[in-house]
């Protein structure tokens, strides 16, 4: 493996995800690539620990990150933000979601342009 710049990219990207889980995501990193897989809900995947049905705004940053963290795993690096832009999203404002959390897939996210 050739260490890059995108590999600090990924690395965020699988943190993040597993901040967001609660877990480690090696299981869904690797079951990406599935079309069945697309169709996993985002509340199935997300930490039930997290608070999200109390408070609106969280539950809009949640998504956002898990949204980034698809982005920055991609599995071709050429389709993955830099980490500058990634920053700079972070530092935003949070476009959507436009639809609660319990109904976004992942595949609504990755269909997303960041």
């Amino acid at each position: 493996m050739v260490v890059t710049k995108k590999c600090d990219v990924y690395s965020f990207g699988v943190v993040a995800l597993e901040t967001m889980m609660g877990k480690h995501p090696g299981e869904l990193i690797t079951s990406l690539s599935s079309p069945l897989c697309q169709d996993i809900m985002l509340r199935d995947i997300l930490d039930p620990h997290l608070s999200l049905l109390e408070d609106v705004q969280v539950a809009r940053n949640v998504v956002f990150v898990v949204f980034l963290a698809l982005k920055c795993i991609h599995s071709n690096p050429h389709f993955c933000p830099t980490m500058q832009q990634v920053s700079y999203k972070l530092l935003g404002n949070i476009p959507f979601p436009k639809l609660p959390y319990y109904v976004v897939s992942l595949r609504k996210l990755n269909d997303q342009e960041i």
